[in-house]
């Protein structure tokens, strides 16, 4: 019993910091999060875009109160970006006015996101949308990985004293290696059922009323179940009860439903289909 009394005043102490940094987290995010942090492992969240991965780090930053070092992927990203790069034409200019110049002192070393975060103590390290990069650049990440450290030619190895916080998020736009996964401890982030989305909704927007939430939460999963090129995700579905407690709506109806369909619909064929369908979004939250 003493045990099992540990373990739930250790989930509530990190449920606390995660709300300072308003992040509502069910009780498996948080077990998976604090055991990354305390094994000096990076956590790697996988799931649908807009599931609240992201936010789960900078919510992380924020109770903490550390600063937060972002890595934002893409197609062709490579060390120069990620790792450091070098002030070329202030190493130029100094090996011109002086030979003796070490071309390599700190003063021309450029670091970027995971260098910053080896150098900064107490940092969270967050890389996201790791699936959007090359399969390359997943090799240039395994060193810090495996020892959050990185190794300049030109300088030696530099190694963070303490492991940085790390989380890696992926949309699953492409299968990530083996070896990345195996080097992080996993959390699949997927859509929150309708009792716990509108917990969510409840906890960021306190001031709206209960039924339109609750037919607010059902219209949102409904438009996820539509195949939608872009289905909305949580900061659509809070945006949406933030402007609805903003007008005081306290009837979900057809007309409001429609003209503020683009707080959560943000493409153009995706508004097209809803359209055209907008009274299958008007539904008893009863039901």
């Amino acid at each position: 019993m003493e045990r099992q009394g540990s373990v739930i005043s250790h989930q509530r102490a990190w449920s606390a910091i995660l709300e300072n940094g308003r992040y509502l987290a069910d009780d498996n995010t948080i077990l998976m999060l604090s055991l990354a942090v305390e094994m000096g492992r990076p956590l790697l969240l996988e799931g649908p875009s807009g599931s609240g991965k992201t936010a789960l780090a900078e919510a992380l930053a924020r109770g903490l109160v550390q600063p937060l070092v972002r890595l934002s992927c893409y197609e062709g990203l490579g060390a120069s970006e990620a790792l450091y790069d070098w002030n070329y034409h202030a190493q130029w200019a100094s090996l011109t006015q002086n030979g003796s110049s070490n071309p390599f002192a700190d003063e021309f070393l450029l670091p970027r996101p995971l260098l910053q975060a080896v150098q900064e103590p107490r940092s969270i390290l967050l890389i996201d949308e790791v699936d959007r990069a090359d399969e390359a650049f997943e090799a240039l990440l395994l060193e810090y990985l495996s020892e959050f450290q990185i190794s300049i030619p030109e300088r030696g190895t530099v190694k963070a004293e303490h492991p940085p916080i790390t989380l890696l998020t992926s949309n699953r736009q492409r299968a990530l290696s083996d070896a990345l996964r195996r080097r992080c401890l996993y959390l699949f982030v997927d859509w929150p059922n309708h009792q716990r989305e509108e917990t969510i909704v409840e906890f960021h927007v306190p001031d709206i009323n209960t039924q339109v939430r609750r037919a607010l939460v059902q219209t949102v999963h409904i438009l996820r179940s539509w195949g939608l090129l872009k289905p909305p995700g949580l900061s659509e579905t809070i945006d949406w009860a933030r402007a609805t407690a903003l007008r005081g709506v306290t009837d979900w109806e057809r007309s409001w439903v429609e003209k503020t369909l683009g707080l959560v619909i943000k493409d153009a064929l995706d508004l097209e289909r809803v359209q055209e369908r907008i009274d299958e979004l008007v539904v008893d939250p009863n039901t």
